[in-house]
């Protein structure tokens, strides 16, 4: 796996909850032997961000049309199904680099 996965890890702020879900999501990736780059962004900046990306990720609900896919990943800061939300970004990640 040569290439590097662009990440972009979105909150309300851009600071507080995308500062711990980029941690926790950093982790995940490198125990799944995946080569990421994190990006963190406000929800408000998405739209502009998300040509940039291969993949978003949020800690809120997310209504607007992405072109990207698009994972929720606030039981990653909760606790609540964190187990499947890791399976989810392993397996979307290693889809993106397929």
């Amino acid at each position: 796996m040569a290439k590097t996965l662009s990440i972009l890890v979105a909150c309300g702020s851009g600071v507080a909850t995308s500062t711990v879900a980029q941690e926790a999501v950093k982790q995940i990736c490198s125990e799944a032997g995946i080569p990421v780059k994190i990006v963190k962004s406000t929800m408000s900046e998405i739209q502009s961000k998300q040509d940039d990306v291969d993949l978003i990720m949020v800690t809120t609900n997310y209504r607007k049309p992405v072109n990207k896919p698009l994972i929720k990943v606030f039981g990653l800061i909760s606790g609540i199904g964190e187990d499947k939300i890791k399976e989810e970004i392993v397996t979307a990640c290693r889809a993106l680099l397929d």
